[in-house]
């Protein structure tokens, strides 16, 4: 239902302010929310079809781990966290495993990796609730925290501010001062989505093993940072690349060996697996461009832009410093949009410079936020669910708790 009234005032509050534009003598407004309608749901097609490749890619490999008996290892690996958080999942459920890859996949930055390992997470999720039509609790923790998932190496934001610094003609620019703020930052909105649905869900997070969690990646962050942070950006990126190839194709390759040593048929697994592929595309199109054309809407009238002033004329009147709000924007729209988060980043890097406050501080956003309303929409479509009950607000409360916590982290390293 929060999904639903927010879809719906999108479209009112967007209509809303068009009248607006229009008697100030904007006579083009409603052409362009027109247009934007109709070119974002042909870019929710294109997404959803674009899925089909590597969605039939995934699910084969999937399908060859789950007969080869290699997902069933990886859930009882982490089955000690994992039945902290997700006590309604069977220990060794197949579930488990689809879901430590998933965010092993969300924290390396491999994003086409993610989605479909996501998606068949909540397939086999959807196959031990016992409403169909309703989230549970299960798929409620593993989205929201989906949706605040650890970055590890924010490797798109890298590459981009390396390529905006060499336009800007910056000399010795290193691309990769965002990686440790942007760590913190990711891993303070994971907490915020993880204690979240614990309070609402009534879990006790304070345990051995959610100890030997939080131990483990502060250990694994510091790690990180001493062997990546001596090099230049151009080294740097080479090793991440390096780091996120040699994962998956290990993880291929182990698939593939394990099922040939326990002679299943691989290549038969890996056909049956990649048809629901195409099945699962199509069945998310609606639900995404139902998410897509409001949030269009919101955007092309300009109310984000009000939104935004609103929020400036707030900070100043408490006298707070308002040096954050240009990067504001990209918090609030990658909550909406990934794509259109990354283009209001680069605006920032433009207007303001790459090595700017401002440009660091939108780099930092848009490395440790994540679009919840679009992977709200596009995983639960998947599995049919029509009632999402709280996953829309804890997702919202990590989002905003990460946001802060980036504005925070920002001005900590960089003021």
């Amino acid at each position: 239902m929060v999904l639903n009234y927010i879809w719906i005032a999108f479209f009112l509050a967007g209509f809303g302010v068009a009248l607006i534009r229009l008697m100030q003598g904007d006579l083009l407004i409603f052409s362009q929310v027109l247009s934007g309608i109709f070119d974002t749901a042909k870019t929710g097609f294109d997404i959803s079809l674009g899925l089909v490749g590597v969605m039939s890619l995934w699910l084969g490999i999937m399908k060859i781990g789950e007969n080869a008996g290699v997902i069933q290892l990886f859930a009882r690996a982490i089955a000690p966290f994992f039945s902290r958080i997700f006590p309604e999942v069977p220990k060794g459920h197949p579930a488990g495993g689809s879901m430590v890859m998933n965010f092993s996949a969300n924290m390396l930055g491999l994003d086409n990796a993610a989605t479909p390992l996501g998606l068949k997470a909540m397939k086999e999720l959807q196959e031990i609730n016992p409403q169909k039509d309703t989230a549970s609790n299960a798929m409620i923790m593993f989205l929201v925290l989906n949706t605040a998932g650890i970055t590890l190496i924010p490797t798109s934001v890298i590459a981009i501010r390396q390529t905006m610094a060499i336009d800007q003609h910056l000399v010795n620019f290193n691309a990769a001062d965002i990686f440790l703020p942007t760590l913190i930052g990711t891993f303070i909105s994971f907490v915020a989505g993880l204690v979240a649905v614990a309070w609402v869900q009534k879990i006790k997070l304070y345990s051995a093993p959610m100890l030997a969690f939080f131990g483990g990646f502060a250990a694994l962050m510091a790690g990180l940072y001493g062997w990546l942070h001596n090099y230049p950006p151009e080294e740097m990126s080479r090793y991440i690349g390096l780091l996120g190839s040699l994962v998956i194709m290990s993880i291929i390759v182990a698939f593939v060996a394990v099922g040939a040593w326990r002679r299943i048929n691989v290549y038969e697994a890996f056909v049956e697996g990649a048809k629901e592929g195409f099945g699962v595309a199509v069945q998310i199109i609606p639900y995404l461009i139902a998410i897509l054309v409001a949030i269009s809407v919101f955007r092309t009238t300009g109310g984000m832009d009000y939104l935004i002033r609103g929020i400036a004329w707030c900070v100043g009147a408490m006298g707070l410093p308002t040096d954050f709000v240009p990067a504001l924007p990209v918090g609030l729209m990658k909550t909406l949009s990934g794509s259109g988060a990354r283009g209001l980043m680069v605006d920032v890097m433009k207007t303001y410079g790459v090595d700017s406050f401002q440009g660091k501080l939108a780099a930092i956003i848009q490395g440790s936020t994540e679009t919840t309303f679009y992977v709200l929409a596009v995983y639960f479509g998947s599995v049919n669910i029509k009632k999402t009950r709280y996953a829309l607000t804890c997702g919202l409360i990590a989002d905003v708790v990460g946001l802060v916590g980036a504005i925070v982290v920002g001005y900590w390293f960089f003021k």
